[in-house]
């Protein structure tokens, strides 16, 4: 049976995975075997420029945090797996999908999206979500858009009034 200490260092573990989870606003978890050290260490410095935190722990410990928060991804669980943390929601996704892309061997498995459990499809769509700042460049469009269509309106008006 295994020491105490052994059991106390297993148990902080799992309280540190829940309270991971419960502060993330997304949890992607994903296949990274069959990347290089050099492409691991890539994809790592992607998702920190994005304030991604990057974890890998023991499935068993990670279950039991999971089930502690009574979430089941026990078919995701399988293998050896790597865990995004963030407090968005949308970049880490991005990023992992971009490499993907060009790295066959990286297979997103799912995750926790809001406290909620996202599968595949879910993560896809979100995943062709623009960034914020191409969101906030379409509203800036569409508002100048308007403002240049009351202009025209409004010209058109003055001039119809002089007459």
């Amino acid at each position: 049976m295994a020491s105490e200490k052994v059991m106390d260092a297993k148990k902080q573990i799992v309280s540190e995975i829940e309270n991971k989870l419960k502060d993330s606003a997304s949890a992607i978890f994903f296949d990274y075997r069959g990347l290089t050290a050099a492409e691991t260490v890539e994809l790592r410095s992607k998702l920190k420029a994005s304030n991604t935190e990057v974890k890998i722990y023991k499935n068993t410990l990670t279950k039991r945090a999971l089930d502690n928060l009574e979430l089941n991804l026990d078919d995701i669980l399988v293998g050896p797996n790597a865990m995004t943390l963030s407090e968005n929601v949308i970049e880490p996704i991005k990023v992992l999908t971009d490499y993907a892309k060009n790295h066959k061997a990286l297979e997103i498995k799912g995750g926790i999206i809001d406290g909620k459990i996202s599968t595949i499809e879910e993560i896809a769509k979100l995943a062709t979500i623009p960034s914020r700042e191409g969101l906030l460049t379409m509203l800036a469009g569409g508002l100048i858009g308007v403002a240049r269509d009351l202009s025209i309106c409004l010209h058109l008006y003055s001039e119809q009034k002089s007459e």
